[in-house]
């Protein structure tokens, strides 16, 4: 049977340059290498840095086949796999010695007057008022008002994504052997009005998080999933909850999460 890998990279000429050499190289180990996604796809590897892996996984719909990084980026924590390490991986990948990392995919739900969208989350999701305006809503946990919240918004991320956004805006990191659900405010105001939490909140995978905006103020919401922008008017409810779909991430069979965390970060 015919061995398919999908190959995609981002416009870089760097990523373009690797991408030609990758596949000459794959098709010479005898691998069928295509730019879009067959339904006997046994792999889809994504040139770039992680922008360009996300988006790869968006595009393929979090298809349910392997992925895996080549980082032609900057911090590269998706993208595993180094220029240098193209020989060893694709060795290695055909011996089958490697990691299968699955990242859990948290699902938005966003209701509006007119209408429910929902939208798959790898790393965060967040929650802001339109034009830099302060953002004042009331934060339901399982269905229960814990707090008002008050600031510039706030970030609902997956273990995943806690080295992502989350990390900047001084919210954990977590070790992704541990499913949880993290909420981090964006510069919370602390009134005797708006009581907000002031640090990142741990939750656990069945919790659902639920954010009701208040219209005495907010016009529109900014929401922004993966680094992509969505806009929306009267907006009732934005719900988040962790799905039972996980993507399956190949690493090397050296990787290690807190060496890594140690050599991006420290």
């Amino acid at each position: 049977m015919e061995r398919i890998i999908t190959l995609k990279s981002n416009e870089l000429d760097k990523s373009i340059k690797i991408k030609y050499l990758l596949r000459e190289k794959l098709i010479t180990k005898g691998f069928k290498v295509i730019d879009y996604l067959h339904e006997d796809t046994e792999l889809i590897i994504s040139i770039g840095g992680d922008g360009s892996f996300l988006k790869t996984i968006n595009n393929f719909d979090f298809s349910k086949k392997l992925f895996v990084g080549i980082n032609t980026g900057h911090l590269g924590f998706f993208a595993d796999v180094s220029i240098d390490e193209i020989d060893e991986f694709i060795d290695l990948y055909i011996d089958n010695d490697y990691i299968v990392q699955e990242i859990p995919i948290l699902m938005v739900t966003v209701t509006t007057e007119d209408k429910i969208i929902n939208i798959p989350i790898v790393n965060e999701v967040v929650i802001k008022c339109d034009k830099s305006k302060v953002i004042h809503a009331n934060l339901n946990i399982n269905g229960k008002q814990i707090q008002k919240l008050s600031g510039d918004g706030l970030i609902i991320s997956t273990p995943t994504g806690s080295t992502a956004y989350n990390y900047s805006a001084r919210g954990s990191i977590v070790d992704p052997s541990i499913n949880v659900i993290q909420l981090t405010p964006l510069n919370p105001l602390t009134t005797n009005v708006y009581r907000s939490f002031t640090s990142s909140i741990l939750f656990s995978r069945e919790s659902v998080l639920e954010v009701i905006p208040e219209y005495r103020f907010e016009k529109s919401i900014l929401i922004v999933v993966d680094g992509d922008e969505y806009k929306f008017e009267k907006v009732s409810t934005i719900k988040t909850h962790m799905t039972n779909q996980n993507i399956k991430l190949i690493r090397m069979p050296n990787y290690e999460f807190w060496n890594r965390v140690s050599s991006k970060f420290l």
